[in-house]
């Protein structure tokens, strides 16, 4: 007996709170909006969840696989799983019974999702918007596979599923990358793992977790931040990373808020001990053979993974190892004074990547985003679109994605090229990356 032959029984898809980072990506990914969150939870709604299971490739951790099944009568209501620290135990046949529902066979305790394939495939459909982009979540635009030569990436070495929790490392830097004097605070921050592996990769991250408890007397939730530095480590040859964190003191709606970890991280002195979890990603990797162009377009600490991988680009170049490759970056701030790492991205050679700054507030200024200098460089993008051999990365805040993907379906469009054809093949191929937050 499966739930498509019972009718009272539920496959109920749950998020497990215990290994969660709340990263978002489960929601982003979701098609119907039946992901939502709280301070303390993501959770899925039964009432909506149609199980196309959209939301899976995407979880960093494996939170989101998980199932339990229960009489659809009491399924697990979103108050109860905003609530919860860990995940309820599976029912047994006797509780079951006690609610008059019959268990499943036992080889139905995996039992398929209660919908045809046609129902998924529309479960995942979406309409276009007015200006011909679709509506689309990160999830939709982003490939769900690394680039073909992209290295091995190690993940989940550390965590509540691993043998070991947590790693210790120890600050050895902490350094304002935004002018100093200016409401925008942003830091580069180095952490030591002595002789603990943990190795990295670049568009790979990591989870921090502060120190201290919660609201609800609880050890506080890792928080996830992408490395900025090469896979060899922010020193070479050392067992260390580097992240991109900005200090946040006000919420999405610009009410005073202290973020916990942000300012934890922010704070740190050299010598201190910070709990880390992961590796995380293994798909937001860089591409290794030669002939391979990357295109970065970010906005503030998005430019993370772009530093990383501009930056064993810039080794490899150095010690003669790597000869060709176009490397592009399009970078957007309110202003300069806000931008990270503005200073030493002046001083690399014009010859090794070429650089777009894109700066919304500049007194006196017109607003400019990087979807417009996309645009302006819409000659040069647009073979590249077409290259196999070009990779276009995506990292900032959620508000730049459906601008940056109009921009690119102009590209295309004004090279006379068919832009659904061209993003499919760029997914397929593992060659547009999004991380949107």
């Amino acid at each position: 007996m499966d739930t498509r032959t019972n009718p009272t029984l539920l496959k109920q898809h749950l998020i497990d709170p215990a290994i969660c980072i709340r990263c978002g990506a489960c929601e982003a990914a979701c098609p119907i909006q039946a992901i939502s969150h709280d301070a303390n939870n993501y959770v899925v709604d039964p009432s909506i969840c149609e199980q196309c299971l959209a939301c899976i490739p995407g979880c960093p951790t494996g939170a989101i696989d998980n199932w339990r099944m229960v009489p659809k009568a009491r399924a697990y209501a979103l108050d109860e799983q905003f609530g919860w620290f860990d995940l309820p135990e599976e029912l047994t046949p006797a509780q079951l019974a006690e609610f008059g529902v019959a268990s499943p066979d036992e080889d139905a305790g995996v039992a398929e999702a209660p919908q045809t394939l046609a129902q998924s495939k529309a479960a995942l459909a979406v309409e276009p918007t007015e200006g011909g982009v679709p509506a689309s979540p990160a999830g939709g635009h982003t490939a769900r596979t690394p680039p073909w030569s992209a290295a091995h990436a190690y993940v989940n070495l550390y965590g509540a599923r691993a043998a070991q929790k947590t790693v210790t490392a120890t600050c050895t830097g902490n350094v304002r990358v935004t002018e100093v004097g200016k409401d925008y605070d942003t830091h580069h921050v180095i952490l030591d793992f002595g002789a603990m592996p943990f190795p990295m990769l670049e568009g790979q991250s990591i989870g921090v977790i502060a120190p201290g408890l919660d609201a609800r007397g609880q050890p506080h939730f890792a928080r996830q931040y992408s490395v900025a530095s090469a896979r060899n480590g922010e020193r070479p040859g050392y067992n260390n990373v580097s992240l991109t964190i900005k200090r946040v003191l006000e919420d999405y709606e610009g009410n005073p808020v202290r973020g916990v970890a942000s300012n934890f991280m922010c704070d740190l002195k050299v010598g201190d001990k910070v709990e880390v979890i992961g590796p995380f990603g293994a798909t937001f990797l860089m591409p290794n053979h030669p002939k391979s162009h990357i295109v970065m377009i970010c906005t503030g600490t998005g430019s993370a993974p772009m530093r990383a991988m501009t930056e064993w680009r810039r080794r490899l170049r150095k010690s003669g190892k790597f000869e060709g490759g176009k490397l592009l970056l399009f970078f957007g701030a309110r202003s300069k004074e806000e931008l990270p790492y503005f200073g030493p991205l002046q001083s690399l050679p014009r010859d090794f990547i070429d650089i777009h700054f894109a700066f919304s507030r500049t007194p006196g200024q017109p607003k400019t985003y990087v979807q417009d200098r996309l645009r302006e460089r819409a000659a040069d993008l647009a073979p590249l679109l077409q290259d196999g051999n070009c990779f276009f990365y995506v990292c900032g805040l959620k508000a730049m994605e459906d601008g940056v993907m109009q921009a690119l379906r102009d590209v295309a469009q004004g090279a006379g090229l068919n832009w659904d054809e061209v993003g499919e093949r760029l997914k397929k191929e593992g060659r547009l990356h999004l991380e949107t937050y």
